[in-house]
């Protein structure tokens, strides 16, 4: 499954209404990835919810170092890729992250991502984090 930037904070704070339901998932997942852009929304979003720095930081290094979790470097054609998925996808509200999540879960055959963005949806994936009501 891809690791997305909401999957992540849910994933890291108990406080977060799915946070039971990301642990469960994570530990069914037979593969997990994610990429350096997910990493730098993650702290920006955790930095805006007002999370301990100090903690978000052990997080993201702990993940970088976490044997059990490819994390995959943009590089230009991944990143222009992405801009091509935008340009083609206008109507949509994708966001860049967003955009190379799709292309690298298409390119590994990934189908699951850890998110509660309806946007994966939308682009034929499957989101793995939805809240009862």
């Amino acid at each position: 499954m891809l690791l997305d930037t909401s999957g992540l904070l849910c994933l890291h704070f108990s406080t977060e209404p799915l946070h039971t339901q990301a642990c469960a998932a994570y530990q069914k997942a037979a593969l997990r990835l994610t990429h350096n852009c997910v990493i730098a929304e993650y702290v920006a979003l955790a930095n805006a919810r007002r999370f301990s720095r100090a903690s978000v930081l052990t997080f993201v290094v702990d993940l970088l170092s976490n044997p059990d979790i490819e994390t995959v470097w943009v590089d230009k054609p991944i990143h222009q890729a992405a801009i091509e998925l935008l340009l083609f996808h206008q109507d949509k509200t994708y966001s860049l992250c967003d955009a190379v999540s799709f292309i690298l879960m298409r390119d590994r055959g990934v189908s699951d991502a850890l998110s509660t963005d309806l946007h994966f949806e939308q682009e034929g994936f499957v989101r793995l984090l939805k809240s009862a009501h």
